[in-house]
């Protein structure tokens, strides 16, 4: 995996262009992502929220919160689920993991930003393109 930060985006697309250029493929050559798992869990109780909270390494799920559990291969398109979310709505990104085959989100918040944040995200990834090739 390869991050590229810039305070313009012009110049991380010209970075990724020139990544791309580099190993002779193009954006069209992507594995388009497929969701494997999206589930809600509504009104976390605190014994729940405890377990989840001592292995997380984001922010903190809470007593009655809701919590998404977002799965999507490749595990790559994890970090992109997550950066939608924190767009679409006033949600906690409680973990993000993704390396590996399967890539894992865990959002948690208020029930009806939640509920938007996973409209959202899941659109999100149904829009984009690529090959599908899950081997």
């Amino acid at each position: 995996m390869l991050e590229i930060h810039s305070n313009s985006q012009g110049d991380t697309r010209i970075a990724g262009q020139a990544v791309l250029d580099a190993i002779e493929k193009t954006e069209d050559d992507k594995i388009k992502p497929r969701i494997l798992t999206s589930q809600l869990i509504k009104n976390v109780e605190d014994h729940h929220a405890q377990l989840i909270n001592r292995t997380r390494h984001g922010m903190m799920l809470l007593r009655g919160d809701t919590l998404y559990v977002l799965e999507v291969e490749p595990a790559g398109y994890a970090y992109y689920a997550a950066n939608e979310a924190e767009k679409a709505a006033h949600i906690n990104i409680i973990e993000v993991l993704g390396f590996g085959k399967f890539g894992r989100v865990y959002i948690g918040g208020e029930e009806a930003e939640v509920l938007e944040c996973k409209r959202i995200v899941e659109k999100r990834l149904a829009e984009l393109t690529g090959r599908e090739d899950y081997s």
